[in-house]
């Protein structure tokens, strides 16, 4: 029998309204990091091939910040025009009172699944590691990681898309469709290899665990950023503080 519906999820977007953010967010990507790479070559890199500049990490983090925030004024619009409803009451943001828990939270589960990676086949190479291949580019993909990475990922996942699922088909289902999508969308830099993929789907379970449990998209971010944390905070203990990359692949 179909797993009942939860009754306390029912978002003033539907499935529809989730796609087209989906839609839009990968139309944005590909935009503006084209548009990012054409203004790069001709101010910056005039001798190189534009193929070659729309693969630099600099570029590539900087039209995913410019991305983004049209995506995060998309869905603020979405909310506020097409359903007139304040836009973070409607996405449940709900900030938790006992925050630093779910900090301390997000510590445990990166060091608990780091230890589950070095059990697993993890590959030597992944195409993330392009970030970080000098210090510049580490840092800038560290910032981005703990900062408008995580808030998008839970707005659209936990915020967008949970509740739509959970209406729909439950809790458990949609806790388990949830993450898997949210590790699919991060098998590309990951090499699409089984291991490091399983990894981030465990992550998505925790994440949109918590959303469910506490009503709170606040929640979950907290856990996330505390887990993109840590994980920087560990290449940079490694690294010498991003100064010898190179012991990274020792």
């Amino acid at each position: 029998m179909p797993a009942p519906p939860v009754r306390d999820e029912d978002p003033p977007w539907s499935g529809w309204d989730v796609l087209g953010i989906a839609f839009l967010t990968v139309l944005s990507i590909f935009l503006f990091l084209f548009l990012t790479a054409l203004a790069a070559k001709l101010l910056f890199f005039r001798p190189r091939p534009l193929s070659q500049v729309g693969i630099d990490p600099l570029v590539t983090v900087v039209a995913q910040v410019v991305a983004y925030l049209g995506v995060l004024a998309f869905m603020v619009a979405l909310v506020k025009r097409g359903h007139g409803q304040p836009f973070w009451r409607a996405v449940r943001w709900n900030w938790p009172t006992n925050w630093s828990l779910y900090l301390f939270l997000g510590v445990v589960l990166a060091i608990s699944l780091q230890g589950l990676a070095h059990l697993l086949p993890m590959p030597k190479e992944l195409p993330i590691d392009r970030f970080f291949q000098n210090t510049r580019e580490a840092w800038a993909l560290s910032v981005f990681g703990v900062t408008l990475a995580p808030l998008l990922e839970e707005l659209f996942f936990r915020g967008f898309l949970y509740p739509v699922l959970a209406r729909r088909l439950g809790m458990v289902l949609a806790i388990l469709f949830t993450a898997s999508v949210f590790g699919l969308i991060h098998a590309p830099q990951l090499g699409r290899a089984w291991a490091p993929v399983l990894v981030v789907f465990l992550v998505g379970v925790a994440l949109t665990i918590t959303r469910a449990l506490t009503k709170s998209v606040a929640a979950s971010l907290l856990i996330h950023v505390a887990y993109n944390g840590t994980l920087s905070a560990l290449l940079f203990a490694a690294s010498d503080g991003f100064r010898h990359l190179e012991k990274l692949n020792s």
